[in-house]
């Protein structure tokens, strides 16, 4: 959007918040000058926007009396695509001060209609994210499922593994998939769906009390890095916690401070070779703990990189 356009809009809501503003104040706040002010205000009306000129030592200009924005015109989808997409970008600014986005999720907060307001609200209230740059969820499966957390109902969804009736304890956002926390009544357990297994979803009469202590972005974290693996791996690293977390993704394991010093990588593994060439580029001294079939395959891609070396060392004129 170009700068004028941004400061029309700008213009819009200073004077829907403040009344009656005199044209020197809307150019500081604009950082533009008078002149541009008018130009501004022209195109407010070309908008069929009916802005009022009021003349005199405490003059300038307002909004005609009664006039207010109709609503966002949104349907369910395209407002929690927007609303999941200025939440995401939120994660990312982490800044002391009302930022940008925040301002915008406020107006969208107004101008929604009074029904969508409360659900897109109440989505992103019972919504956690680990990352930015989500997919869009089902809109209504998402609206169902956070309305269920929020007032602590049971839901019965129909997931791929069969209709499962589930105690939602939240909503996670992880590497761009939506997931669902809560007890499963079926398995009598804490349980991690993915939505878009889920087709359907409806609200039970059954509430429930969340149980304290239950983090449902950590449980998802938790369960996909060791939880969905055939190989739990331990590994020692020569280094400290916060180094190791700066330079790992978070889903590369669970780190431990180690008596001895250094910090121990508990993870998952599928495929060990991989784990292996993962080590190896790794910027500290590490010792490989569990399990031994691990080691082997270190020791395999150690031999394929000192046959290159050898390779390349002869192949030098």
């Amino acid at each position: 959007m170009s700068r004028p356009a941004t400061r029309v809009l700008a213009l819009l809501e200073l004077l829907q918040d403040r009344g009656l503003v005199s044209a020197g104040e809307l150019a500081g706040r604009l950082g533009v000058d008078p002149r541009a002010v008018r130009r501004y205000v022209t195109a407010l009306r070309e908008l069929e926007i009916p802005v009022e000129s009021v003349r005199g030592r405490y003059g300038g200009y307002r909004l005609a009396r009664g006039y207010r924005l109709p609503p966002l015109m949104l349907g369910d989808d395209e407002a929690v695509a927007v609303a999941i997409a200025l939440a995401a970008a939120g994660e990312r600014e982490k800044t002391g001060e009302p930022s940008a986005t925040d301002r915008a999720l406020l107006k969208l907060n107004r101008l929604l209609p009074g029904a969508l307001r409360e659900r897109v609200m109440m989505l992103l209230a019972t919504t956690g994210a680990t990352a930015a740059g989500a997919l869009t969820p089902d809109p209504d499966l998402a609206l169902i499922l956070a309305a269920a957390v929020h007032g602590h109902r049971t839901v019965r969804i129909e997931h791929a593994r069969g209709v499962r009736d589930v105690d939602p304890y939240g909503l996670v956002v992880h590497s761009r998939r939506w997931y669902l926390v809560g007890h499963d009544h079926l398995r009598g357990d804490l349980r991690v769906f993915r939505l878009d297994r889920i087709a359907d979803a409806a609200e039970l009469p059954r509430r429930f009390s969340p149980p304290s202590g239950v983090d449902p972005v950590e449980h998802v974290l938790r369960t996909l890095t060791l939880g969905a693996w055939t190989h739990r791996t331990e590994v020692w690293l020569d280094t400290d916690p916060d180094t190791a977390r700066a330079r790992l993704p978070v889903t590369f394991g669970e780190l431990h401070l180690c008596p001895e010093g250094g910090v121990l990588l508990v993870s998952g593994a599928e495929d060990l070779p991989a784990m292996a060439r993962l080590l190896t580029g790794l910027p500290w001294r590490f010792t490989i703990r569990s399990p031994p079939a691990l080691v082997a395959a270190l020791a395999e891609h150690t031999t394929a990189l000192t046959e290159a070396l050898v390779r390349s060392r002869e192949a030098r004129p």
